[in-house]
């Protein structure tokens, strides 16, 4: 029997009676296999994901009193990366208390997830993509009780477990009245002033930071993350559209992940009259710069640069680590007269919007830009893509890096978007 030093005895003990005390030769044959342990805190959900050289084999199971989330890897063996995870728990996590990790038995590690309250999980693997390696994704969704509790202001975490159960959409429909059904919409709005039917309310807008979470999105060559960059720009955003007197939210306003179909899901949830969805552009040539915007187009993007801008944003489910599910297409007349209509209207809010852009940064292009972006789907609410300037740009990342052009990014948008609703025949809704 090999004898355990003091250190690994106090190491096992702290473990708790969950795991059981494997002999040091067993644990020193495996190779290394854990890479990352990442933890994503938020009041939506919280992320862990183990990033691994190999794919993992895994199983789950909770306990209760006290609350613990309890994951067993097969074929693994513990080492000093994942031996890091507990001191990645934030204090304000609103869900983990703390984690522990052990060698249940020679080949499986299991890890142990104390809880601070009653839980959803989920849990699945996603493969290798981009930077990123074999992953094991943990997310801790509130319990079901607890996200219909907090959806009167904000919906959010309630279609975050509609979308873990496969009831979400990729356009943000569902078929079990979480969010609303698709409903024809008024003429195309037109760009010089009319008598309009008023909107018997504040108008709904919803911002969309791109990207976020364990997506960081585009980084710049000093290492600057898009995340961070757009998450700043749309606060201002809604700062200044708030003070003119609309009502706006935000599909995240904190370093989440949130799939792109729940994105859109939100906006409908919420009624929401504008979609607005904020990102730094990068591209593979460090020369090219300059601000765009982008309306969805369902034949195909209309140029090449909208082609590989639709590629690297529709990738961020990818990115960011989607469980999938069976979410089907929608195809109906209805459907599709609503997006037409959507569209046309998308692409007048696009002009006002790069019309204000303009004045403060050279445009990529002069024209509202088209491409299949899967987060401007929503078949009813006219949507656009504000790429603010190109994050791969040297010049360009250090203007993203100023407070400076972020406000004057976020008053263009905003002026663009008033410039629009002074214009525009709204339906009532």
């Amino acid at each position: 029997m090999v004898k355990l030093t003091r250190r690994q005895i106090v190491r096992h003990a702290a473990v708790g009676l969950l795991f059981t005390i494997t002999p040091v030769a067993a644990l020193a044959k495996a190779a290394q296999q854990f890479v990352a342990v990442r933890i994503w805190p938020a009041n939506a959900y919280t992320r862990i994901t183990l990033e691994a050289a190999q794919a993992m084999k895994y199983k789950h199971f909770t306990l209760d009193n006290p609350a613990r989330l309890v994951v067993d890897i097969e074929g693994a063996t513990l080492n000093n990366v994942l031996q890091t995870i507990a001191a990645k728990v934030q204090r304000n996590d609103p869900y983990i208390a703390n984690i522990r990790v052990g060698q249940n038995t020679a080949t499986t590690v299991r890890v142990v997830i104390d809880l601070k309250q009653a839980i959803n999980p989920q849990v699945f693997t996603l493969a290798p993509v981009a930077n990123f390696r074999n992953r094991l994704v943990i997310d801790l969704y509130p319990s079901a009780a607890t996200a219909l509790a907090a959806e009167a202001d904000d919906p959010l975490m309630a279609l975050l477990n509609d979308y873990s159960k496969g009831k979400i959409r990729s356009d943000g429909t569902s078929n079990n009245g979480a969010v609303p059904p698709v409903k024809e919409r008024a003429p195309a709005i037109v760009d010089t002033p009319s008598p309009s039917r008023p909107l018997h309310r504040k108008p709904i807008i919803v911002l969309d930071p791109g990207h976020g979470g364990e997506d960081p999105g585009a980084i710049g060559p000093s290492g600057l993350r898009e995340k961070n960059v757009v998450l700043a720009i749309a606060r201002e955003t809604k700062k200044r559209l708030d003070a003119m007197g609309y009502k706006t939210y935000m599909t995240r306003n904190e370093d989440v992940f949130i799939p792109l179909g729940v994105r859109v899901a939100k906006a409908r949830s919420l009624k929401a009259d504008l979609f607005i969805s904020i990102h730094a552009d990068s591209f593979t040539s460090p020369s090219a710069r300059g601000t765009g915007v982008y309306a969805l187009s369902t034949r195909g993007a209309t140029s090449a640069a909208a082609r590989f801008l639709e590629q690297t944003q529709n990738n961020a489910d990818l990115i960011g680590g989607v469980q999938k599910v069976g979410n089907k297409n929608v195809d109906s007349t209805l459907f599709d007269m609503t997006q037409t209509a959507t569209i046309k209207d998308s692409l007048v809010l696009g002009r006002n919007v790069l019309n204000e852009l303009g004045k403060l940064n050279k445009l990529h292009k002069g024209h509202v830009d088209q491409a299949n972006f899967a987060v401007l789907r929503a078949p009813d609410i006219p949507s656009i893509l504000v790429e603010t300037a190109f994050l791969s740009n040297p010049t360009e990342e250090k203007l993203l890096a100023s407070s400076s052009f972020r406000q004057r990014s976020a008053a263009a948008i905003a002026n663009g978007v008033k410039a629009y609703l002074s214009k525009a025949v709204l339906a009532r809704r």
